[in-house]
């Protein structure tokens, strides 16, 4: 981004800075006015104790009539010496507060002169006081003498929270607006879903620099200069002067107090950058911190009161600037609340609000900073949050495969896959090779190798089978997650062009597969040896059979029965739909599946033999030709008996069928949503899909039962066989790959449902990539003569 006119570190001193004087440092010493409020309050109670509350409403009351504080006084003709009055009242407030806070605590809890409910309204006023004290906490760790910085501890640890000396100073401000900072709120994350992450990473973060740092001097993480040793002294010194004074449950009080002064920290701290962000440069780094990269506010008052607090964007620029210093950014140079500080952090609790009155204010910032920068999805991305070490390929994912970043959204871990070895080995860095087309190439050649010929059903099931489950619920819930993390990766490798989806749809068929087998056999250990006879044969339709599965695979089996007692083989069913029915929830392969037979349907071998006219089943002659066995239980001759089955029913009704009419095997549904350019209404994927139907009956009619074709291997052995001319069968197998590949990328990216013209231009790539084409347009004249000729070869036909 271009350097922004006006948006210099200290937004252009005014001409006529403000002197450092006695006279111009007084108003920093109004605050200081609670401190005696205080202590009246604590020995007198009753209505004193209203006013500290009332002292700390001036700057809510009249800072509208006190005009907004532009004025600036000038850093670099400043010396420090000059500022000892400033520094006074800072010094003054940190001795003030533990002074009072102790005196007041004696009263409320030793002196037993004030009521129960005395004592809980004092509490409210130590809980007011205590978040300015969290201000002259956070100004004094960042002063280079080291009786400042402890004194700062001091006050921090007052309040319960002295980690923050440590993640404030060396975590926050290293990464302030960048997705590795939780205490920089993204747009559109509410302070109700902020505040938790902030608080545990304010602990955890804190405590891991530490340790980085001893061990960078070979220092063990229990050395004596762990600053976590002053911390947990300083904490719990305060915490048994409580209890001290009031025993257990004045401890417990305390800990609620110190709760309610770090929430109000909180509110400020998402106040001060929400929805602000660094930009990633080329080189992989954030740009450097700017004034524009936190809210201001210039009200006189709430600056004299909180020692300019609301000149935040400076503190940024120059975190070790007294607070005197800090200057003042106008609108070229910071983005402006509409409120004080304290207004908007108590919007802020109210989401709905805070979101309809800053959100605008937000995009005029990104237009205003970055014009050129037209998709922020990727940085207010929660998966950006959770893991920011994977940006890129967060970002790969929101400018290509919205589906796809919906999941990253719901589950970051996902990404973990892109660090694992069975991803890297095959997505092989780039400069690895003499050029980028060896390199893909490369690629390719490694992913599908792997994911198509090696990676095979029953290594898949072994992999399952290696986690340890105790029930078929634990099974369930593994097998989603395995299955959720096999199908992420070929998803990457989809949009990458490791794998076209056609080859993705071989993998995505055997990790459906394997998750059903897995499941299977699960429930198969609940219910062996129960005295029943005969067998059940599991059978997938469809997609999954053909090895043409895609994201949002509907799941269709079909479980094929001989035996008795009847309620055993009911129960069985029973609890074979209710597990695969779990299985698909939340499943990156399977779309929801219902909980009954349109989904897996049950059906006697003595039923599935009979007329299909008559048996009333849910499924077609059609389906059959697209049928895989993938478990048995019981008598393994089940398997055996159902092709016999299957191959004289397909033989019935082969008899009696022409190309072009009688029954339908049942395809995936079209994307009614989708574009007419990627769905062609004559010749396109359905009508296609529909024509290598016909042709698979009169292949499985055959004395060598040609079993579950794709369509474009349909095609083929029909041209093979005569039963359709060899240059129409060639022509409609390559459409038949081409709607597929369409098909399977379109479901990737977006359950099919894409508008082409609203598309950004990284899924309008990834779809003409997945297909083989180098860009949109030569993909949409293929797609247009493509339709056209499959239309007139199926007329033909």
């Amino acid at each position: 981004m271009a350097e922004q006119p006006g948006a210099t570190p200290d937004a252009a001193v005014p001409e006529t800075p403000v002197l450092p004087s006695f006279s111009n440092s007084l108003p920093y010493f109004l605050s200081l006015g609670v401190f005696p409020l205080m202590a009246l309050a604590a020995v007198q109670g009753s209505w004193w104790i209203a006013a500290p509350y009332l002292y700390f409403m001036i700057p809510d009351v009249f800072d509208a009539m006190s005009g907004p504080d532009k004025r600036n006084m000038d850093p670099r003709d400043t010396l420090d010496s000059q500022l000892s009055w400033y520094k006074l009242s800072a010094w003054a407030w940190g001795i003030l507060w533990p002074v009072t806070f102790v005196f007041s605590l004696w009263q409320m809890l030793v002196s037993d002169h004030l009521s129960l409910l005395e004592v809980i309204l004092m509490a409210f006023v130590l809980t007011t006081v205590g978040q300015v004290s969290f201000i002259i906490g956070h100004e004094l760790i960042h002063r280079r003498p080291v009786w400042e910085r402890r004194l700062g501890e001091l006050i921090l640890a007052s309040v319960s929270y002295p980690t923050y000396a440590s993640e404030h100073i060396f975590v926050h401000h290293a990464l302030a607006c960048t997705p590795g900072d939780p205490g920089s709120a993204p747009r559109g994350v509410s302070f109700w879903r902020y505040l938790p992450r902030e608080v545990k990473s304010n602990l955890t973060s804190a405590w891991a620099f530490e340790q980085q740092r001893l061990a960078r001097r070979h220092l063990p993480v229990w050395h004596y200069t762990n600053p976590f040793w002053r911390y947990t002294g300083l904490a719990a010194a305060w915490y048994a002067l409580v209890y001290w004074m009031g025993g257990p449950w004045a401890m417990l009080g305390y800990a609620l107090l110190s709760g309610c002064i770090i929430l109000s920290m909180k509110l400020i701290n998402y106040v001060q950058h929400y929805g602000l962000r660094r930009i990633r440069l080329p080189n992989g780094r954030y740009e450097r911190v700017r004034s524009w990269h936190s809210w201001s506010a210039a009200y006189k008052l709430s600056n004299w009161f909180f020692y300019n607090m609301q000149r935040h964007p400076d503190h940024h620029i120059s975190p070790g600037r007294r607070f005197p210093l800090l200057q003042h950014c106008g609108a070229d140079a910071a983005p402006q609340l509409p409120g004080t500080y304290v207004e908007m952090a108590g919007l802020a609790v109210r989401p709905r609000a805070w979101f309809r009155k800053i959100d605008p204010l937000v995009d005029h910032w990104r237009k205003h900073f970055y014009p050129d920068i037209d998709d922020w999805s990727a940085y207010d991305s929660p998966a950006t949050a959770e893991r920011p070490e994977a940006f890129e390929e967060i970002a790969e994912i929101f400018a290509s495969a919205p589906r796809l970043a919906s999941w990253i959204d719901r589950a970051p871990e996902l990404l973990d896959n892109l660090r694992g070895r069975e991803f890297t080995d095959l997505d092989l860095p780039k400069g690895f090779g003499p050029n980028a087309e060896v390199e893909s190439i490369a690629r390719r050649g490694l992913t599908r190798l792997y994911w198509t010929r090696e990676f095979d059903v029953a290594e898949m099931r072994e992999r399952i089978d290696d986690y340890p489950v105790q029930d078929v619920r634990e099974t369930v819930d593994h097998t989603r997650n395995w299955s959720n993390d096999k199908a992420f990766q070929i998803a990457m490798h989809t949009l990458r062009g490791n794998l076209t989806p056609s080859e993705a749809g071989t993998a995505l068929s055997n990790i459906a597969e394997a998750s059903m087998g897995a499941v299977l056999a699960a429930i198969d250990e609940d219910f062996a040896g129960r005295g029943a006879t005969g067998g059940l044969a599991a059978v997938a339709l469809g997609d999954v059979a053909s090895g043409e599965a895609a994201p949002g695979l509907e799941l269709r089996l079909v479980l094929v029965y001989e035996g008795s007692p009847a309620a055993h083989y009911a129960a069985l069913c029973r609890r074979i739909r209710d597990a695969l029915h779990t299985l698909t929830r939340d499943n990156l392969l399977f779309a929801p599946a219902p909980r009954d037979e349109t989904s897996v349907a049950a059906v006697s071998l003595a039923d599935l033999a009979a007329e299909f006219d008559d048996s009333g089943l849910s499924i077609e002659p059609g389906d059959l030709t697209r049928a895989k066995c993938i478990y048995t239980y019981g008598d393994a001759r089940i398997e055996s008996r159902f092709e016999a089955a299957r191959r004289e029913a397909l033989a019935r009704e082969t008899g009696r069928e022409r190309f072009g009419d009688g029954p339908e095997q049942r395809t995936e549904p079209s994307d009614e949503t989708a574009s007419a350019l990627l769905e062609p209404e004559h010749g396109g994927f359905a009508a296609v899909e529909r024509a290598a139907g016909k042709l698979r009956l009169q292949l499985a009619g055959g004395d060598d039962g040609m079993w579950s074709l794709d369509a474009s291997s349909a095609f083929r052995t029909a041209g093979e066989r005569g039963l359709i001319p060899g240059d129409a069968a060639e022509r409609l197998a390559r459409a038949a790959t081409l709607w597929r590949n369409l098909h399977g990328i379109r479901r990737l990216i977006a359950d099919g449902a894409v508008d082409v013209d609203s598309a950004k231009p990284g899924v309008r790539a990834a779809i003409a990539r997945a297909c083989g084409f180098d860009d949109f347009d030569s993909l949409t004249t293929a797609v247009n003569e493509t339709a056209s000729q499959a239309a007139a070869d199926i007329e033909a036909l």
